[in-house]
């Protein structure tokens, strides 16, 4: 292997080994996987361009459009040109993943689930690193400046981590390294000889060890790792990296700006349900008489990926006095303040705070930020509900059915965001969405008839120990099925809700809880619930309730009785005034009834984490980027070709023998060019064995330079004749028509004079042609001739020369066999 691909390949492990500092951050790992293609092949097209060679400013910018071009396939191929070329649509898309990942980093706690954000600049900025360690190691034969973003990378990673076993992956980002150093000494030691060999030893001699530069470089080696591991001992500690874990998170809490480190809160969720029996999580006093709409919301999930639905990536701000009007609640709708004060259990540790739903203010202690789109607060610096009392200032906003019916248009951006769909979901979702709403008249009315078909007219059966479904057909079973409880009935109706242009999501929390004896109102594991929440302009996001035996029926979307002007009363699963029951109930409790532990809100959580969530499976991924360096390396096969092959010719001019014999037995190894193939020039065996392969090489040179410039080859010309043409063809300055005239004297000299002078300079000579035919032509000549070569073709007529010689060479030792001749069978 030459040294410039040991030192490759020394570069891309040395990165990938520092990078392994960034495991821990994120779960799953398989981010590491992807990085570790994209980057073998950015380091397999710089190998490509330093073998043919490539200038090395071309080496590099080849190198950063291909890397550019696989990070456009694997994350935004759908708005790129052809899947690979990136746009401007594709950098948009760029800008927003980074963005995402951003919020991301300041969002989740370590480990942070692999988000396409936080995807991005994993990937993205381990392949900026690798291109930086390639080049300076590689490209410019350096390696010592190399560690610099190798260093950068580890401190980027030791920043953000928690602390535990950063000395193991500080060892490893070390060792590779050290191995990248070891690789490039290995290679200028070989470079200098036999100086530092050491003495030839005897059959007889022991070992002396290693030699004094290896002794050395070990030396080295032991103390810069000693001083690396030692010298951090005694600087200060620096805590809280943007992914810091809970406790230890940065910012100032209430304070104006900063970061959180909270996890998803629907996997805080499913620990704090997941258990076999019922307990009381939430006790509240409330200032109102009728609880039946005091649902406890925690999250919205808006970001629906056709698998399920997930809390979209938002700012969070700090949490102010007094919380801004709704979205979309205008001044004529009736409502009221209402106050309730909450205390959490204390085993109950939430890093989301259950409030009543619209939130107007909120008195609690603690670090805790506020989310202004979904009006929800989260904790900081490790803040949970654990034992925590606060008081919630909330509205309950009262709209009547005409107000919701008469609504007018949301604005074009909510309409966009909220009614997404991905392609993956299946028709049945949306036809059975127009044939259930049929004759609806409005939005309202189509919300409503939703409502009604899983409630009461569908035939629905509420079961909890249904499963979820983890693929884009969930939502098409549980249609066919009708069978679940309150994740696919909210679910269901968000999309399908989202197919009739209906903005949607859905709320995760509590149903309404239980009254007590001593006026406060308990609420219990089994009140976990999830509902969907469509939006009407005029009056903000607006609760449904599609699961039936659970919650209570919104008072608007009852049809009034005969003659009244009041809606009827709701239908209530669970009335106010009972009493609380000893029993979990067989219909409407979300506790499983066996050890199973099936629960709502067990069924809630989403985990970022799953294979399912973690976007295409790795060998897909790798078969794209495959994909993708096949169609950016195949146009540029002949430009490659073309100027390998120039380069050995002219190598082979610079390094010939200076004899006509020693030329000639150097022909052979040039590669270049056979006498045979010369336009014009008919020579025998004896003088073929004399040609002096270095002068036929660049005399093929400067005729295919000619060629990629237009002026074709004549092969019925001798070589002073072709250059008559080229000169004139060329309309080339005498300086130039010299040099091309020098050439084919030397031509003439190796195959007809009996001693052949030695010529010196020309591949010289070659190069000043190409100067003048490229100055001289316009731009789209220059680059035909750099890009699509002319002369390429000899690469076909090469190949084709050797499949008729192979199929010569084994057509004879098939013919050969057949006609062995057989022993006789003769009997003596």
């Amino acid at each position: 292997m030459s040294g410039p691909a040991r030192m490759a390949l020394g570069g891309m492990a040395a990165t990938l080994m520092a990078a392994c500092a960034l495991l821990p951050l994120v779960d799953p790992a398989t981010w590491f996987l992807q990085a570790a293609v994209l980057l073998a092949v950015q380091t397999g097209v710089g190998a490509v361009g330093r073998r043919v060679p490539l200038p090395r400013p071309l080496t590099v910018l080849l190198q950063a459009l291909v890397s550019l071009m696989l990070l456009t396939l694997v994350f935004a191929r759908e708005y790129a040109i052809a899947g690979l070329i990136p746009g401007p649509e594709a950098f948009r898309h760029f800008s927003d993943l980074l963005q995402q990942g951003t919020d991301d980093v300041s969002r989740y706690a370590i480990p942070a689930p692999l988000s396409d954000g936080i995807q991005l600049m994993l990937i993205g900025g381990v392949v900026v690193i690798g291109l930086a360690v390639d080049v300076l190691a590689a490209t410019f034969r350096n390696a010592a400046p190399a560690g610099l973003p190798l260093l950068a990378l580890y401190s980027i990673a030791a920043g953000l981590s928690e602390g535990s076993g950063e000395w193991v992956w500080f060892l490893i980002a070390a060792a590779g390294y050290l191995m990248l150093l070891l690789a490039e000494g290995r290679e200028r030691l070989s470079q200098w000889g036999r100086v530092f060999g050491g003495a030839a030893r005897g059959p007889g001699m022991e070992s002396g060890g290693a030699v004094a530069p290896v002794r050395t470089g070990r030396r080295i080696g032991a103390v810069a790792l000693g001083i690396a591991l030692v010298v951090p001992l005694a600087l200060p500690a620096m805590n809280g990296g943007l992914l810091d874990g809970a406790g230890r998170g940065v910012g100032a809490g209430r304070g104006g700006g900063g970061t959180i480190s909270a996890v998803n809160p629907l996997v805080s969720l499913r620990d704090s349900l997941n258990v076999d029996e019922d307990r009381q999580v939430l006790s509240l006093r409330t200032s109102t008489s009728d609880i039946s709409d005091m649902y406890l919301r925690i999250v919205s999930l808006d970001d629906f990926d056709g698998t399920t639905w997930k809390p979209a990536k938002r700012h969070i701000t700090a949490v102010p006095d007094d919380f801004p009007t709704p979205v979309g609640l205008a001044a004529d709708i009736r409502r009221a303040e209402v106050r309730t004060r909450i205390t959490a259990a204390d085993w109950y540790a939430q890093d989301w705070l259950p409030m009543p739903y619209p939130p107007s203010g909120v008195d609690v202690d603690g670090n805790w930020r506020y989310e202004p789109v979904g009006m929800t607060l989260v904790g900081d610096h490790g803040q949970n509900t654990r034992g925590l009392t606060y008081e919630v200032r909330s509205l309950d906003v009262q709209p009547t059915a005409e107000q919701l019916a008469d609504a007018p248009e949301p604005p074009g951006a909510l309409t966009r965001e909220y009614t997404q769909v991905p392609d993956s979901l299946p028709d049945v979702v949306a036809g059975t969405a127009r044939q259930v709403t049929d004759g609806a008249a409005n939005p309202y009315e189509q919300a409503v008839a939703l409502q009604d078909y899983f409630s009461v007219t569908g035939g629905f059966q509420y079961d909890t120990e249904v499963e979820v479904g983890n693929d884009s057909r969930a939502i098409a079973r549980f249609l066919e099925d009708k069978q679940g409880f309150c994740v696919h009935y909210s679910f269901a109706m968000a999309a399908m809700a989202r197919t009739l242009g209906i903005p949607a999501r859905v709320a995760v929390g509590f149903a309404p809880g239980t009254p007590q004896g001593d006026q406060s109102v308990a609420v219990m594991l089994r009140d976990a619930h999830a509902w969907p929440e469509l939006y009407f302009e005029g009056v903000g996001w607006t609760r449904f309730e599609p699961t039936p035996t659970r919650g209570t029926t919104p008072p608007y979307t009852v049809p009034d009785a005969p003659g009244s002007t009041t809606p009827d009363a709701p239908d209530v699963a669970r009335p106010s005034d009972a009493a609380p029951s000893a029993e979990p109930s067989e219909s409407s409790s979300c506790v499983a009834r066996d050890e199973r532990g099936d629960l709502c809100g067990g069924a809630l959580p989403l985990d970022p984490g799953t294979p399912e969530d973690s976007g295409a499976p790795w060998y897909r991924t790798a078969g794209w980027i495959l994909l993708g360096a096949l169609l950016v390396a195949v146009p540029l096969l002949p430009m490659m070709w073309r100027i390998r092959r120039r380069s050995v010719r002219l190598a082979s001019a610079r390094h010939a023998p200076a004899t006509g014999s020693a030329a000639g037995g150097g022909a052979g190894q040039s590669g270049a060019i056979d006498v045979a193939d010369l336009p014009g020039v008919a020579v025998d065996g004896e003088a073929a064995e004399a040609t002096a392969g270095h002068v036929l090489a660049v005399w093929r040179e400067l005729t295919d330079t000619a060629w990629d410039y237009g002026i074709v080859p004549d092969d019925a010309l001798t070589p002073r004749k072709a250059a008559e043409r080229i000169v004139r063809l060329g309309e080339l300055d005498d300086a130039t028509a010299q040099s091309v005239h020098r050439v084919a004297g030397a031509v003439e000299q190796v195959l007809f004079a009996p001693r052949p002078r030695t010529t010196d300079g020309l591949a010289t000579d070659a190069r000043r042609l190409r100067t003048a035919l490229r100055s001289r032509a316009g731009w789209p000549s220059r680059v035909r001739a750099l890009v699509a070569p002319r002369s390429a073709i000899r690469a076909l007529w090469d190949l084709s020369d050797r499949w008729t010689a192979v199929r010569a060479r084994w057509t004879g030792r098939l013919t050969a066999l057949v006609r062995r001749p057989r022993p006789s069978g003769q009997r003596g």
